[in-house]
């Protein structure tokens, strides 16, 4: 009897192995480098010690009520099935009206507008339409946390440029030096992600001198096209029709009309480059969300909404600096974008990292360290705010500031 029982539970206990043995598999890590963004780190840190998230870049105020009820007329009206692969045609018809006003530059909306799940997708996608194995592309740092990653997937190799610091500009003589006969592609972002600087006329000028006669290709990320301040002026390369033509051009609907987790976006390319990105597109994504694509048609004939975005955002960043004047932190100028960079230097010698995490924990306000966005080592004392938020998070923020 004895003997039974125990063969019962050794039985027992074997099933139990084999139901709890783990099942070890390996494989070569494409980004063996990559582990958990910082955005993600700070993001879950700041739900631990229940802190104001001014890291990750997403409003805190509500989207327009208008464009809602569009969304939802377009679902009860049945646009609820798979949508034309490149996007829904009355919304590329009116993308294209919406350029040439802007830009004064005539885009064909069958031929070169494709509708992604979002700018990053869209920038991937462009990535993987151009690279081989072996080729190169030139990023600035600190860069937008996708754009090497991407690259790297594509077997290429990206080639860092750090921008000036303070002023965060781009040194066009060392983007000289860096062209090789393996260089495929620059890629540019303005108004930038994380520092708030934006290209000018004369850097257009730069680039377009060291691309003339190349097959460079040109990745804009121009997903704050509309938030950008002080009377400043967006370059779009939509404004210079040599450029486009060698050009992805990435956007974002989400930035625009405050609705971030809608995850909605498009590229504009040259008829021949936007062939070849839907090649990749088709197999990928292959079809975006139709009643958000039917709501946009018609909530994009206002201009007023993008339009007014800029001084919407503005205020926000400078009622948000006017709060910091009590805090030991000093701005650097950001004419765009979602975010501001301040200096901590007056107030710690600790790395960016780890300031931020101690600010979050011991002050209940999460940031990001710009940091996070190079590949080196890099230690400013700079960290990225979020001002797109609501006046009051913004006041609770800077009053946990005080007195640092």
């Amino acid at each position: 009897m004895l003997s039974q029982e125990i063969f019962h539970a050794i039985s027992l206990l074997h099933r139990l192995i084999l139901r709890f043995k783990k099942l070890h598999v390996e494989i070569e890590s494409k980004l063996p480098n990559v582990g958990t963004t910082i955005f993600t780190v700070m993001s879950v840190l700041a739900a631990e010690h229940e802190a104001i998230n001014l890291g990750q870049g997403f409003p805190d105020f509500p989207m327009d009520e208008e464009l809602v009820s569009l969304v939802n007329s377009a679902m009860k009206s049945g646009h609820n099935q798979y949508i034309h692969m490149n996007g829904h045609m009355g919304l590329r018809e009116v993308l294209a009206e919406k350029v040439e006003y802007l830009y004064r530059t005539n885009i064909h909306p069958e031929s070169q507008i494709t509708i992604t799940p979002g700018g990053t997708y869209a920038l991937y996608t462009a990535l993987t339409t151009i690279l081989h194995p072996a080729d190169e592309v030139i990023v600035f740092e600190p860069a937008y946390d996708s754009y090497i990653p991407a690259i790297e997937l594509n077997g290429a190799k990206a080639v860092s440029i750090q921008l000036s610091f303070p002023e965060y500009r781009i040194n066009w003589d060392d983007v000289r030096k860096k062209i090789t006969t393996g260089t495929k592609a620059i890629m540019i972002n303005s108004p930038h992600n994380p520092t708030g600087s934006v290209l000018s006329p004369s850097d257009i000028e730069s680039l377009r001198s060291i691309v003339k006669d190349t097959n460079i290709i040109i990745i804009s990320d121009e997903v704050y096209e509309h938030l950008i301040f002080d009377n400043k002026q967006h370059e779009s390369i939509l404004k210079y029709p040599d450029l486009l033509e060698r050009s992805f051009v990435c956007f974002s609907f989400g930035k625009v009309y405050h609705c971030t987790g809608w995850k909605l976006g498009y590229a504009i390319s040259s008829p021949y480059l936007m062939q070849e990105f839907r090649k990749i597109h088709q197999f990928n994504c292959f079809s975006c969300d139709t009643p958000k694509q039917v709501a946009l048609s018609q909530f994009l004939k206002k201009r007023e909404p993008y339009l007014g975005l800029g001084a919407f955002l503005q205020k926000k960043r400078d009622f948000f600096q006017r709060l910091m004047q009590g805090t030991g932190f000093e701005p650097l100028p950001s004419y765009g974008s979602y975010f501001q960079v301040y200096s901590y230097k007056n107030i710690s010698d600790e790395n960016e990292k780890d300031f931020a995490i101690r600010l979050t924990r011991e002050r209940g306000v999460a940031c990001i360290p710009v940091s996070a966005f190079y590949q080196a080592t890099i230690n400013n004392k700079v960290l990225r705010f979020c001002f797109a938020k609501k006046e009051s998070t913004l006041e609770a923020a800077a009053e946990k500031l005080q007195g640092l």
